[in-house]
């Protein structure tokens, strides 16, 4: 090989590595702009769709975002015109008759009725709420998930005949005695997904700046 081709070899492969790293800063610059970074969560496994409104509601009652995340992720996948075979709607599904509860609870006035549940503002609002006096009423997210799938009063009576032990409830202890299938896989998904979320630091810095907002 002569001088000059090895030479021109290295120009090339220097012009080679400096496109790389033009790519490489270009990528990172555009990841930093918020727009851009808002985008990329859509690729996640465990997006975070609607994450104004989770952020505003939790903060609002209290429970852990990623606890309501993990919820819309376990019930619609993120789907607001969800529908269940049994009825419940939207983004966490919810029943009619959770509806009318929450809606007496939180003493709201306005003109709204089951079809606007629909509304993934309103949606996530009445779901929020539901989690967070669940999780206040049962102490831990793996019972406020079973008593949002089968409702509370199953839950309660489990609690109360002895199948099941709130103080040793997860799951890793306990979950296998819940009777329910369809509520201990619920749970299992909900928990899973929860770790997931728990994992994302972006979602954790925002959950950190929401915090901090008067």
């Amino acid at each position: 090989m002569t001088k000059k081709t090895k030479k021109n070899n290295f120009l090339g492969f220097a012009v080679f590595i400096t496109l790389l790293l033009i790519i490489a800063f270009s990528l990172i610059a555009a990841f930093k702009k918020p727009h851009i970074r808002q985008k990329a969560k859509k690729f996640f496994s465990y997006p975070t769709d609607y994450e104004e409104y989770v952020l505003k509601y939790s903060k609002e009652y209290d429970i852990d975002p990623r606890f309501v995340f993990a919820v819309i992720y376990t019930e619609s996948h993120f789907d607001p015109n969800a529908v269940s075979d049994v009825g419940a709607r939207g983004l966490m599904q919810i029943m009619p008759d959770a509806f009318d509860w929450i809606k007496f609870r939180l003493d709201d006035t306005r003109d709204i009725t089951f079809d606007d549940m629909f509304d993934p503002q309103l949606n996530i609002q009445y779901g929020t709420y539901m989690l967070s006096y669940l999780y206040e009423d049962f102490g831990s997210f793996e019972l406020a998930a079973g008593a949002y799938h089968q409702g509370m009063n199953a839950v309660q009576a489990w609690i109360d005949d002895g199948t099941i032990d709130p103080d040793n409830f997860s799951i890793d202890a306990g979950l296998d005695d819940m009777p329910s299938d369809p509520t201990r896989n619920y749970i299992y998904k909900v928990m899973n997904a929860l770790e997931k979320y728990k994992n994302n630091s972006q979602l954790e810095e925002d959950i950190n700046n929401a915090r901090s907002e008067e």
